[in-house]
């Protein structure tokens, strides 16, 4: 069977992996590097840095099966997570106990009742909050100051504007997810030198296998002929989509639910100095044009790098805010008063689907992987609801596949 993928992203290499053996496989990407937000900058000193933070969890077992069939296992190390908030122009640490007994801005009750949320956060039946948006449901379980003061960062962190829209259910596997953690913080995995290694390592073994990679190739035309599918004016016997399903409606004319998506704009910059007090993870409770800083090399080892790192994450629907790179170093700038050459260099990463806004009732929105005729799967599917993930990526890919190789039954 020869199959086109459309999107070089975790989920499309993921299936190319499991397909491509007994198959025929070319995928297409429109940038000219493979991993979608997982790829990586190669910075001065030859290291590498990804475009947008990442680090994986526990209980990531397929990522974790993956790695060793790359050989990477003994690169993945657990480091430690801290979490912050910025508020008045002070950033308070809030990964222990005491810290968050310390944080002046909720109550002894406030900090009770979220300490009891966070407790009751595993058994909570998600799939009956998919019907209530986190606002709604964090103001009646711990008040409105609580949400204001608290959660309203996290969310308007990984939401931006769409904060709103964002359902319970999304809200509550977060907290069950981060909810492991002692007195120091999470404990959270890295690849010793970068997720580059991983990209790089499935790459090589779908080369090996003969699958051709298709860099800088941006699918433009996609049309049924008869029982095959047209992409680019090469027929292939069926087409896995991992691009955001209106954009795969768009190109084919096919029918999908429509799927709410957002941009993503993520500067990473290289600093001469630590402005989170080594923190982790500091979320704005103050108006900024981000939503949360995070500084890398409070997490990875500062001295593999000999410079300290910090991710600015910013999200938006539609077009792209303009001057959003100028507007991003000028606050950095002004709120941790730092003089410009404090800034050794700065990269953007803009990516106008980022990833899916997991609103209210969004499990109705969620596509089957297999359509007629043809297949999609991505940060979309259903292992990245209501909580989205590497490993989310990578076990949508490979049930896909699964699906794939079903229907290339009839093609034997």
């Amino acid at each position: 069977m020869k199959i086109c993928i459309a999107g070089g992203g975790l989920t499309g290499l993921s299936a190319a992996l499991e397909l491509t053996r007994a198959h025929d496989v070319d995928i297409y990407e429109k940038l000219p590097f493979s991993g979608g937000c997982l790829s990586s900058y190669t910075l001065s000193k030859g290291t590498t840095i990804e475009r947008f933070y990442h680090h994986c969890f526990q209980g990531d077992n397929n990522l974790f099966s993956l790695l060793s069939k790359l050989d990477l296992t003994k690169d993945l190390e657990w480091l430690k997570g801290t979490t912050g908030y910025h508020k008045n122009g002070v950033t308070f640490p809030l990964t222990s106990p005491p810290e968050i007994l310390k944080y002046p801005y909720l109550t002894f009750f406030d900090k009770l009742r979220i300490g009891l949320l966070s407790f009751r956060s595993k058994k909570v039946d998600t799939v009956r909050l998919d019907g209530i948006s986190a606002r709604d449901y964090i103001i009646n379980k711990v008040g409105e100051r609580a949400y204001n003061d608290f959660f309203l960062p996290l969310l308007t962190s990984k939401f931006g504007e769409n904060k709103d829209s964002v359902s319970a259910a999304w809200l509550m596997s977060r907290i069950a997810i981060r909810s492991d953690r002692g007195l120091e913080g999470e404990r959270l995995g890295y690849i010793k030198g970068g997720f580059s290694k991983l990209i790089d390592g499935m790459e090589g073994e779908l080369r090996k296998s003969g699958c051709e990679i298709k860099l800088s190739s941006p699918v433009s035309t996609i049309k049924r002929s008869g029982s095959s599918w047209e992409v680019n004016g090469t027929l292939y016997d069926t087409i896995l989509s991992t691009i955001p399903p209106r954009e795969f409606t768009r190109l084919s004319g096919e029918a999908l639910p429509d799927t709410p998506y957002q941009g993503a704009a993520c500067m990473t910059l290289g600093l001469d100095r630590d402005i989170a007090n080594g923190i982790y993870w500091v979320n704005m409770a103050d108006k900024a044009p981000y939503g949360a800083l995070i500084a890398h090399t409070n997490f990875v080892p500062f001295k593999r790098y000999g410079e300290h790192i910090v991710y600015l994450a910013s999200y938006f629907s539609g077009q792209t805010p303009k001057d959003k790179r100028e507007d991003m170093k000028r606050d950095l700038l002004k709120r941790f008063k730092l003089p410009s050459d404090a800034i050794l260099w700065d990269k953007m990463a803009v990516d106008p689907w980022a990833g899916p806004v997991y609103t209210v009732r969004y499990r109705e929105l969620i596509p089957k992987y297999e359509q007629k005729g043809y297949f999609i799967a991505g940060m979309f599917s259903p292992p990245n609801y209501p909580e989205r993930s590497m490993e989310g990526s990578i076990v949508a890919g490979q049930e896909v596949a699964e699906k794939m190789k079903c229907f290339g039954e009839k093609f034997e």
